[in-house]
């Protein structure tokens, strides 16, 4: 595992890539990986890395608590996508095999498996516990987004590639269109389904506008609760 040198493009280009299709480094909460791999990127990632920059700033906002941040911080050569290579991680699980090979406990499976199966139970049962708590009706709103680009130049096929690559718990983006807006600039006009207790029209605003390079502003042109 590992994202390779995030201070490189080439580490970049992978963190980017492992970032496409997921919120955060672990799970689906802001937690001590994202603080590690954040630490780790010299700073805020270009543009054409829409999805390493669309997390970076969000997990930006959490600096000033990412000490109260869930989970445990690991070596940063555990997180990223399997096959990429880490020296330092790939030496030190070597090391480690040599050492255990005389250790091994031939009689310890059936406890081991026990343990399994009795996490696996909690597990399964705090899981249960906490669907149980959720509501049966959930709040919705459908939110129309004018996004303004800086001027005529700026590549709207980027930009709204950028916007969508926001991703939150509670968000689904829909339909858009190109809207004149004068002198040759067009407007993006996005729409988007929330969640009302998990995503609001504040947080939409912090990260689109983050795409700097291509955003200008945004604005909310319709707001219906569903």
């Amino acid at each position: 595992m590992g994202f390779g040198d995030l201070k490189a493009p080439s580490g970049l280009k992978v963190l980017n890539d492992f970032l496409s299709d997921r919120s955060y480094i672990e799970g689906y909460v802001p937690s001590q990986a994202d603080v590690a791999v954040f630490e780790a990127v010299a700073a805020s990632p270009p543009a054409e890395f829409c999805h390493a920059l669309r997390w970076f700033n969000h997990i930006k906002s959490y600096q000033s608590q990412k000490n109260s941040l869930p989970g445990v911080k690991k070596p940063l050569g555990q997180y990223g996508p399997a096959g990429v290579a880490d020296i330092t991680a790939s030496s030190l699980a070597a090391t480690k095999e040599d050492e255990d090979d005389d250790d091994i406990d031939l009689f310890g499976s059936d406890e081991e498996d026990a343990e399994a199966a009795r996490l696996k139970e909690e597990r399964v049962a705090a899981y249960a516990a906490k669907k149980a708590k959720k509501p049966a009706l959930i709040a919705k709103s459908s939110i129309l987004l004018d996004v303004k680009p800086w001027d005529d130049e700026t590549d709207m096929a980027k930009l709204e590639e950028c916007v969508r690559s926001i991703e939150m718990d509670g968000l689904v983006w829909g339909q858009s269109k190109l809207l004149p807006v004068g002198y040759g600039i067009k407007k993006l006009q996005i729409n988007c389904v929330v969640e009302d207790d998990k995503v609001g029209t504040d947080i939409l605003e912090e990260q689109i506008t983050a795409f700097e390079d291509f955003v200008q502003s945004m604005d909310v042109a319709a707001f219906n609760k569903i």
